[in-house]
């Protein structure tokens, strides 16, 4: 930014990666629209939760980036499917003709959040961008996804020398994409959490991954109905105990909100509190093991007012405050909502 804008935030706030172009990947009448971002943009601003944060630049992920995880022939194939018009890469993955640019912008985005966390300008960072990326496989777009940004921003982390990360994965659906592309090696634990069965199949507790990574994929495959306690009773007894044998070195965070009891693609019912304490028991592992170094990246969440609230309950964790400290308190209705529907 140029001198005459600069001004001080507060270091121990989370950094924020946030575009205008990330509106510009058009969907037409689809769930995953730019109505998820405006929302959560106005409840940021809502509780004046957007001033004094680190501001990073970012740029584009280059296809040597992108590379590290998907097939060269993908990235060429789906660029030049983009620049023809677009369409859809299947029944539900759509591409404008700009959707690449913005895909490979949110990627860059995660690289950029990957090099401020470790070179210590902004240790804690989360990435709101769309689309999301944890179906996207090296070899196929799918499931709303382009570019696994989670991925892409491991792989990065690996690429400077890492060699222990940890990637936590609560979007309500299984991140196919992202176990594929680390499924042979031990320097990524992957350990997701996901209604079962739904899309996109995957996801069950015998994948473990093979090879070198055998024993480095948690998968904790749930029925529908489980609630915030199932959720958080998952977390103590399974993910904390392998995070703190694998001492990870960097922790990330696939911050899929579709779990939520009012999201129309999933059938958990987990709150935005809810949501805040998974991120509270993920930041405590990131700051005994990886010197506070946590990411989390925007996946799924198709319920405007519960996405915001949730993104804003995540936000407060990575800042290490209660949610009521941020300010102004988040709309933390659904307990009150799922009350009177069970009334009624």
């Amino acid at each position: 930014m140029p001198e005459s804008e600069h001004r001080s935030f507060n270091a121990s706030r989370a950094a924020l990666y946030r575009s205008p172009v990330f509106l510009e990947h058009e969907t037409g009448a689809h769930v995953e629209n730019a109505s998820r971002l405006v929302a959560i943009d106005a409840e940021l601003e809502r509780l004046d939760l957007l001033r004094d944060r680190p501001e990073i630049p970012f740029a584009a992920a280059s296809d040597d980036a992108l590379a590290r995880v998907h097939d060269p022939r993908y990235i060429a194939g789906v660029r030049q499917f983009a620049e023809g018009g677009g369409g859809w890469l299947d029944a539900d993955t759509a591409v404008s003709p700009h959707s690449v640019d913005v895909a490979a912008l949110a990627a860059g985005a995660g690289v950029a959040a990957i090099d401020a966390a470790l070179d210590g300008r902004a240790p804690r960072g989360f990435v709101l961008a769309r689309p999301p990326g944890h179906h996207a496989t090296p070899t196929r777009g799918m499931g709303f996804c382009l570019f696994n940004t989670i991925a892409v921003a491991a792989a990065h982390a690996l690429d400077r020398g890492l060699e222990r990360i940890l990637i936590v994965d609560w979007d309500v659906h299984h991140g196919n994409g992202t176990q594929d592309a680390f499924c042979d090696t031990d320097r990524v634990l992957f350990a997701s959490v996901h209604q079962w069965p739904l899309y996109p199949g995957t996801g069950a507790a015998s994948e473990r991954g093979r090879g070198r990574g055998e024993g480095s994929t948690i998968n904790l495959p749930l029925a529908a109905g489980a609630d915030d306690q199932t959720y958080t009773d998952l977390f103590d007894r399974v993910i904390l105990p392998a995070a703190a044998a694998y001492q990870p070195q960097l922790v990330l965070i696939s911050a899929g909100f579709d779990a939520h009891a009012h999201d129309p693609l999933g059938g958990m019912r987990l709150t935005e509190r809810g949501f805040g304490e998974l991120a509270r028991r993920v930041v405590a592992i990131a700051d005994e093991h990886a010197e506070g170094r946590v990411v989390a990246v925007l996946e799924g969440g198709y319920d405007p007012p519960a996405l915001a609230a949730s993104v804003v309950a995540t936000l407060a964790a990575l800042d290490g405050n209660d949610a009521s400290l941020h300010g102004g308190a988040p709309r933390f209705e659904t307990e009150r909502r799922l009350n009177g529907d069970a009334a009624r």
